[in-house]
């Protein structure tokens, strides 16, 4: 098993690593750009890029790129990730085909070795909850590395707000405020499915920013009844339409998430597809009420934002923070500060070890003032 030096301080740390594993995610490069200026240019570093994740740590020597102030060039307003992204490359459950079934390795020794003999004096690792919690393992197990947290999603315990985050809530507001226009011109309710995993920060945040009647989010499952009040009300009003914002994770009260299946894929299963899922218990419940009347009647529209939320330029707010977590991991390699994540609490930067970084992902609190404010305004919340 390898050994590494406990916190090598700045003086003796010559050559670091850096990998974005997991989901791509808007500032994934601006955070690559801070890493490798402030090593090189603050402290003259070499800097080596990690291709596809932690998958670039098990496969061979062509998944390791030198990266210098040239090749970071131009790539701070770049969406996605020069390095590539693996979300399946866990070194504790490798997944490999062998005689036509996968199995799953362990492949962790292969991991510690190559950092070892890359001559790697620390590795920041850039990734979400799952990528966080692997981190920390391979840190117990003496790998020397820095956590920073990126997930468009916002649900990972221990930072106030992710990299991301912002820009996938300005992308799914713009598209509320498009089909806002659409909705009153045709008097149709539209639904729109946002990300968010079991969290439901998108939903809430792009709620609130595009006026939406009803926003329905995982932690507060809901009543249909509510929401079909809701609208009602809406087409009773001047506006006769409704804009309906709904995270993937949420669910009606008593029932479950909705998953999509996916064939060929190891991920079998997975969140998508409330928003027909709800579309089709309005129109069952709206029937009841017609009675061979069609002065009643709405239409409901579904739209799913998908990845779309993922992809393209991250804002100017996601460029500042990426930038701020990367100069700031290269900080703590430099203090021999090994074993942490950092961190935003309020507005100023932190660092937490990641043995601290929970194993459930950071959820909207019921009780918190933006819930409130929703509730206030008259949102539905179902």
């Amino acid at each position: 098993m390898p050994s590494f030096l406990p916190g090598k301080t700045a003086s003796k740390v010559r050559r670091i690593g850096v990998l974005t594993a997991g989901g791509d995610c808007p500032g994934l490069n601006a955070v690559i750009r801070a890493v490798v200026k402030s090593a090189v240019q603050g402290h003259g570093w070499q800097v080596l890029g990690i291709r596809n994740g932690f998958e670039g740590l098990i496969s061979g020597d062509d998944a390791i790129t030198p990266l210098t102030n040239e090749t970071v060039y131009g790539i701070l307003a770049r969406g996605g990730t020069i390095l590539g992204a693996a979300s399946r490359a866990n070194p504790f459950l490798y997944t490999k085909r062998q005689q036509g079934s996968r199995i799953s390795l362990d492949v962790t020794p292969r991991v510690l070795e190559r950092i070892e003999a890359l001559g790697l004096d620390a590795v920041v690792v850039i990734g979400g909850d799952g990528t966080m919690r692997i981190a920390r393992e391979l840190h117990e197990m003496g790998a020397p590395l820095v956590g920073v947290p990126k997930t468009i999603d916002n649900d990972v315990e221990g930072t106030d707000y992710t990299f991301g985050f912002d820009t996938a809530v300005s992308v799914a507001t713009e598209a509320i405020d498009r089909l806002r226009t659409t909705a009153e011109s045709h008097h149709r309710a539209m639904i729109v499915e946002v990300m968010g995993r079991q969290a439901g920060w998108i939903a809430l945040h792009s709620g609130v920013a595009g006026g939406a009647d009803v926003v329905l989010i995982p932690e507060r499952p809901f009543e249909l009844e509510a929401v079909y009040d809701r609208l009602t009300h809406s087409f009773a009003a001047v506006q006769r339409s409704a804009i309906v914002v709904v995270a993937e994770g949420a669910h009606v009260r008593g029932g479950s998430p909705v998953f999509r299946h996916r064939a060929g894929s190891q991920d079998k299963l997975r969140l998508g597809g409330i928003g027909e899922h709800l579309a089709q218990l309005l129109q069952e419940r709206q029937s009841d009420d017609l009675v061979g009347s069609s002065e009643l009647e709405w239409d409901i529209r579904v739209t799913v934002l998908g990845h779309v939320q993922r992809g393209g330029a991250p804002s100017s707010n996601d460029r500042v923070l990426a930038t701020r977590l990367g100069a700031a991991a290269v900080r703590l390699i430099a203090r021999g500060r090994l074993g942490r994540m950092v961190a935003l609490r309020g507005t100023t930067l932190a660092d937490l070890p990641l043995a601290r970084v929970a194993r459930v992902p950071r959820t909207v609190p019921l009780t918190c003032d933006l819930v409130l404010t929703a509730l206030e305004l008259g949102i539905c919340l179902g």
